[in-house]
Parts: structure tokens; C-alpha cells; sequence
């Protein structure tokens, strides 16, 4: 029959068992935490994986935000373990085998890095000069200007006749051409219809070859929109009080 010191013994060593294990995995935990690091580094990314194969079995890492997630082994016989995770510590016996192999584990890990070595060897560091667009670009910004003051005239002119907001198009050499306007100032200007090309818009200014393919065609359309006020105001001359 155990009498009670023999229990308290009992509990007394699995104590010391969980606290070994507990020291183990925080080692671990420190040193494949480094690994996890250097892994992020060299992969370019917050997180990933890498899996590195042993003669015992194989080793998983897992890293999030530059920090190790687990490292889970799968031995070649029995079941997988995870020696660092975010749930439970392992079982003493299942960390003790997995620490048998855990020395293999890092050498695979630095014949992973040693296989980059000389990788960028032959990647130049050299570039030729990049041609600089200003000039492009204030011309672009320039011609853009006078089309959105033209766009903007026009928008004073249907704002007096027509209302606060709203929309005019015509079509130029098969195109159709669209001015909204808001109050005395152009929303936008926009060819092609939905899914267009916008010369003026509230965003960003159109590419310099938009500019080149549509700037032609603003006159057009102005001619067009000229034709459409002058045939309202000549509609409008022919209404007298005499007639109501």
C-alpha cells in the first residue's frame, strides 16, 4: 500500500518532467524563432512556410509578422508533433524524439540558406539613365488646361440654360463626346461613351496619348455644341406672348 509521501513523489516528478519540457520548448522557441527571422528576411515577406527534410522525417516552420507560428515534425514512423504551436506544449515523449532530430533539422535549414549563395552574382547593379517625361508631361498638362477652359465655358452656358447639372452629348466622326456639367464648372468631359476616355475629369489629367488621339476632336465638338445652342436660341426667337 503507497502511503501519502510516496504520492507527493509521484507529483513532485511529473512535476519536474512538465518543467523540463516547458524549458525545452521555450528553447526552441527562441532559437527556431531566429530561424524564422532569418527566413522572413530572405523570402521577402511578413509570412510563409518552409518545409526541410531530414533522414528522420520532416520539419515544417511556419512564420507570421516575422515570428514562428509552430514548427510541426512529422517523423518517417509514428505520428506528427508540434513542438512549437500556439496551443498545448507537446507530450514529454514525442518532444524528446523529435528532439533527437531537431540538430538535423538546422543543418537542412542552413544548406537551405547556403544554396542561395552566389545567386545574384550575375544580376547587374548598373541601369541605364531614365529619360526624364517632364517635358511631356507639362505639355500634356498644358493642352489638358485650355480643354478643360473650354469645358468649363461650356458648362456656364448649360448651366444658364438648363439647369443647375446635367449632361450634353453629340457625336464627332462616330464618336460620342459627353460634357457633364455642375453648376458653372465641368464634371468631366468624356469620349467614348461608359468606360471612355475622360479628358477632364476630377481625378488625374488623361494619358499623353489620349491627349494626342482626342485633342483634334474637341473642336468638333464645341463646333457641334455651338450649332446646338444657336438652333435653341433660334427655337426660342420664334416663341412670342402673341402666341400664347
Amino acid at each position: 500500500m503507497t502511503d501519502g509521501r510516496d504520492l507527493e513523489a509521484d507529483i513532485d516528478g511529473l512535476d519536474d518532467v512538465s518543467e523540463r519540457r516547458n524549458r525545452v520548448v521555450e528553447n526552441v522557441r527562441a532559437h527556431a524563432g531566429q530561424i524564422a527571422r532569418e527566413l522572413a528576411v530572405l523570402e521577402g515577406g511578413d509570412y510563409g512556410q518552409e518545409t526541410f527534410d531530414t533522414d528522420g522525417g520532416t520539419w515544417t516552420l511556419k512564420y507570421e509578422a516575422g515570428d514562428i507560428e509552430y514548427l510541426r515534425y512529422k517523423p518517417k514512423s509514428g505520428s506528427e508533433t508540434y513542438v512549437i504551436s500556439t496551443k498545448q506544449p507537446p507530450e514529454p515523449e514525442a518532444l524528446e524524439a523529435a528532439m533527437a532530430d531537431y540538430d538535423s533539422f538546422v543543418a537542412a535549414y542552413n544548406d537551405h540558406v547556403a544554396s542561395f549563395d552566389g545567386v545574384l552574382a550575375d544580376v547587374p547593379s548598373e541601369f541605364p539613365p531614365v529619360v526624364t517625361a517632364e517635358e511631356l508631361v507639362a505639355e500634356r498638362d498644358r493642352i489638358v488646361a485650355k480643354i478643360r477652359a473650354v469645358a468649363d465655358a461650356m458648362a456656364v452656358e448649360c448651366y444658364r440654360f438648363d439647369g443647375e447639372y446635367g449632361t450634353y452629348s453629340a457625336t464627332v466622326s462616330g464618336t460620342r463626346w459627353e460634357l457633364k456639367w455642375d453648376g458653372e464648372r465641368a464634371a468631366y468631359l468624356r469620349v467614348g461613351g461608359e468606360g471612355g476616355t475622360y479628358l477632364v475629369s476630377q481625378y488625374g489629367p488623361p494619358a499623353a496619348p489620349d491627349v494626342r488621339r482626342y485633342a483634334e476632336g474637341v473642336v468638333g465638338f464645341v463646333e457641334a455644341f455651338n450649332e446646338y445652342v444657336t438652333d435653341l436660341e433660334a427655337d426660342l426667337a420664334t416663341v412670342s406672348f402673341a402666341d400664347v
